[in-house]
């Protein structure tokens, strides 16, 4: 198992941990989750070799596998395919011994070699290098291209296809659906859930985390902090441990100020000075508790656009690609005030060319396309980050669109977005990707658009800024557009979905579930129209399921309830019982039948809520017994 123990981590002057402890244990798939620049990929480099501790202790089985996914790639000529099977190193090593037996003439060499080749799966390294390729968006076609025909970000694609091919103890994956697209995320998902190693994965992407770890560890006030269950069992007890947190950091200031208050009314009084030098000690063994942090440094919404047009865009029948390639064709869209669009479908399908049109960055063919006089586009997109200037400030590029602004009001505005302080007079140059994309979201906000495009607004942000990006467009008021791999973004925001593939624009009837589906029969030659027909029967069906099952389970929902208000009640009742015992007036010979009350009324309540807790946890576990035979009777 892999134990940090006191552990202590710097990164030049800062401190990214401090006195840090955690635990992973063999064949755990663990998410490593925290706010950027809090030092996840920093443990992945200790993880590695590539750095050491500054205290405490870190220990690995020496005898572990350990693969990451290499940052660079080299524009090489060897084919995409030999370059994948290249990653796995012992295998390369083999073959190169085998063909120094065959020339040797070393028959008992060779024998030797060939049953270690069997061994690390030499005989079918072609055909699984082939399909993790295929499952990451490469055609067959272009397996044999050289690496230096892909873009960087498919090249990005080949380095996590050569550590999927790797045989692995450890599997360190440090964002890995930053440069894939829906359907490569929901292939990587199910590779995943099926890998027998140990896992750690660094993500921002909760439907990921939820669908492919067991464990999180979360990265908090420079302490790792270790949940079980994935992301959304981690909302559901972070979200307990924080209300314990300042119920107990709120009495622990009671408790403080208590004994200060005494301190500094005896202390000087000889008689009572040996009370008060008591106070001081316990007062300087007491751990201090740290706040409860607020919940997010960013927080920011769309401005009211000066006009909404309908429409914002019309086209029939048009016709866009590139040169004399169609990429889309006959395309028919309305886009009005209100619209919420996600747009689906396998890469190179077009939707970021349908983007592209939309924006102004490409002209149609053929068709018609009409644009109002009113129209006011807000675009991202990830190729926009190369645009900012990299000696000027976040300040100064929303300078150049406002210059009657005042300073004050621009602070106040970047403060949203994370730039707060000198951050706003940085230079934009040595910015990670994460606070580039951040400006470059206020940039487009700042617009006032009636039409925002988002082509993969996510990459880079972090969980905290994409809460904030996922509340500010349920909150706009004009049309949306949105290509993105974060199920969880599309699902909050987009009211309809549209499939892109075999050249046709057409709305999906179903929801993210009915395009995994779709996605994993690997029917990529059904239609968007012949699948839509049998998506519609099964979702009816569910509902009326999920209907039946709401109406099942009411008097179990409504009891739970009951339950959690009488718990709440009697923690607020024992709160105040609390501040009247902290109050040393109370244990006065005068006071002694009130304190009695309250004591007797205490235990009562104390009882009252064991109680009361043990019918919940009863009710919650006869409603988890019903969840369980309703999925299993929606999945039969």
């Amino acid at each position: 198992m892999i134990q940090f123990l006191n552990v202590s981590l710097m990164r030049g002057s800062k401190v990214l941990l401090r006195d840090a402890n955690a635990t992973v244990y063999p064949g755990h798939k663990v998410g490593l989750i925290g706010a950027n620049g809090c030092g996840k990929s920093t443990l992945f480099a200790l993880i590695k070799g590539e750095l050491h501790t500054e205290q405490g202790d870190f220990n690995i089985p020496k005898n572990w596998h350990i693969v990451s996914v290499a940052q660079e790639t080299l524009a090489v000529d060897r084919s995409a395919l030999d370059y994948v099977i290249d990653g796995d190193k012992q295998y390369r090593k083999l073959q190169a011994q085998l063909t120094a037996a065959e020339q040797a003439h070393n028959g008992e060499q060779i024998a030797h070699v060939h049953g270690l080749l069997e061994h690390v799966g030499a005989y079918d390294i072609d055909p699984r290098a082939a399909t993790i390729l295929a499952g990451l968006g490469f055609a067959n076609d272009v397996m044999k291209n050289p690496v230096s025909a892909f873009s960087g970000g498919w090249r990005m694609r080949l380095n996590l296809a050569q550590a999927l091919l790797c045989h692995s103890d450890l599997l360190l994956l440090d964002e890995p659906t930053n440069h894939l697209d829906l359907d490569a995320v929901i292939w990587l998902e199910k590779w995943l859930q099926r890998y027998t190693g140990t896992l750690m994965l660094i993500s921002h992407d909760k439907s990921f985390l939820d669908s492919t770890v067991n464990e999180i560890i979360s990265v908090e006030q420079q302490q790792l902090v270790s949940y079980s269950g994935n992301y959304d069992a981690y909302e559901k007890q972070r979200a307990e441990r924080l209300r314990l947190q300042s119920l107990q950091y709120s009495k622990q200031q009671d408790q403080i100020a208590h004994l200060e208050s005494f301190i500094n009314r005896f202390g000087a009084k000889a008689s009572k000075a040996k009370q008060a030098q008591s106070r001081v000690k316990q007062l300087a063994k007491m751990e201090t508790l740290l706040p409860v942090m607020a919940a997010s440094e960013f927080s920011f919404e769309f401005f009211t656009p000066p006009k909404l047009p309908n429409p914002l865009i019309k086209m029939e029948q048009v016709k866009v690609g590139y040169d004399s390639t169609v990429i889309l064709e006959k395309l028919h869209l309305n886009l009005v005030p209100g619209s919420r669009i996600g747009l689906l479908g396998k890469n190179g399908a077009g939707k970021s060319t349908l983007i592209k049109l939309l924006a102004g960055e490409k002209s149609p063919m053929e068709g018609l396309y009409e644009t109002s006089a009113g129209l006011r586009i807000g675009y991202f997109a990830q190729h926009q980050l190369e645009f900012l200037r990299g000696d000027d400030s976040p300040i100064a590029h929303i300078q150049r669109l406002d210059k009657k602004a005042t300073e004050q009001s621009l602070r106040d505005y970047l403060g949203g977005f994370g730039f707060r302080g000198d951050n706003a007079l940085s230079k934009v140059a040595p910015m990670s990707g994460g606070e580039k994309a951040r400006l470059v979201l206020a940039l487009t906000v700042y617009q006032k658009p009636n039409l925002l495009l988002l082509d993969e607004p996510t990459n880079h942000l972090d969980l905290d800024m994409r809460h904030a990006l996922n509340i500010a467009l349920q909150g706009f008021e004009g049309a949306m557009v949105l290509v993105s791999h974060d199920r969880f973004l599309l699902t909050s925001v987009c009211d309809d979905f549209y499939l892109v593939d075999a050249k046709q624009v057409q709305a999906f009837d179903g929801d993210l579930d009915d395009y995994k589906d779709w996605i994993l029969k690997g029917d990529k030659g059904t239609s968007a129209a012949s699948d839509k027909t049998s998506i519609k029967p099964d979702r009816k069906n569910n509902k009326r399921l999920e209907a039946e099952f709401r109406q099942a389970t009411k008097p179990l929902r409504k009891a739970i309830e009951e339950y959690e208000k009488s718990m709440a009640d009697s923690h607020k009742k024992l709160q105040i019982l609390e501040e009247q015992l902290s109050d040393t007036e109370i244990y006065s010979a005068e006071n002694k039948p009130q304190l009695k009350q309250i004591l007797a009324e205490q235990a009562k309540l104390k009882s009252s809520l064991e109680d009361t807790e043990m019918q919940w946890l009863d009710t919650q576990e006869q409603l988890e017994i019903k969840q369980q035979e309703f999925e299993q009777e929606s999945d039969s």
